[in-house]
């Protein structure tokens, strides 16, 4: 669950977390810098609120770097609900357990502000400020286990120490 900031369209990951931080991996400085050229305000007003990033068309376009989704996930975003994802994007943020979902119907009818509610297994979504539910693109078993996993690296972690050698 968490409060709704909405964004439009093409917001590229140099808006997510701008490249004069990318000298960094720290998530907790990229955390601060998040969207910073967009909402400078947006780390210091969001800060442990838990906010449900409402997206257009094409979130996380740019560069294929894994600072954004990092930088998101620092700043207390707990789930991008998007018409669609850049396709690497949306990679990068599964690997890291960054929860994304795809659903035009919820994108459109969210506001900032609204309290948001989702559940990334089964998919669905729910503005309780209006009372409406959507469904949303579901995700593929492999991607479930990641996100179960916290993560790609937890992931592999769990699936190397099931094998013997």
């Amino acid at each position: 669950m968490g409060i709704a900031y909405k964004v439009g369209d093409n917001v590229d990951t140099d808006l997510i977390v701008p490249a004069r931080y990318l000298n960094t991996i720290d998530p907790v400085e990229l955390g601060r810098h998040c969207f910073e050229d967009l909402d400078p305000e947006f780390s210091k007003a969001r800060k442990g609120e838990g906010v449900v990033v409402v997206a257009g068309r094409n979130f996380g376009c740019g560069s294929s770097r894994e600072h954004a989704p990092i930088s998101l996930k620092a700043a207390g975003v707990r789930c991008v609900i998007a018409k669609s994802f850049a396709r690497i994007f949306f990679r990068n943020a599964v690997n890291i357990g960054l929860p994304v979902m795809q659903c035009e119907e919820a994108a459109e009818g969210a506001e900032s502000g609204d309290e948001m509610q989702f559940d990334l297994f089964s998919g669905t979504i729910r503005n309780l400020e209006s009372g409406e539910a959507y469904s949303a693109k579901p995700l593929p078993e492999s991607m479930r286990e990641i996100y179960s996993a916290g993560g790609l690296m937890n992931y592999v972690k769990r699936r190397m120490a099931g094998r013997s050698c």
